[in-house]
């Protein structure tokens, strides 16, 4: 189920780094500063890689 703007808004800072999953390996990566950085996680040719989205 995708993430809704009222669940990324409301995602907030933790002691350590955490993930809100989205939808297909996209993720929303939330660190203890408050930053919020969108990833994908995909595979190619059986080696996990993330991607960074964004700014």
């Amino acid at each position: 189920m995708p993430l809704t703007d009222v669940a990324i808004r409301n995602a907030k800072p933790r002691g350590k780094a955490y993930k809100v999953g989205d939808t297909l390996g996209l993720f929303l990566l939330v660190q203890p500063s408050g930053g919020k950085l969108w990833r994908v996680k995909y595979r190619i040719d059986g080696k996990e890689k993330k991607l960074a989205i964004g700014l």
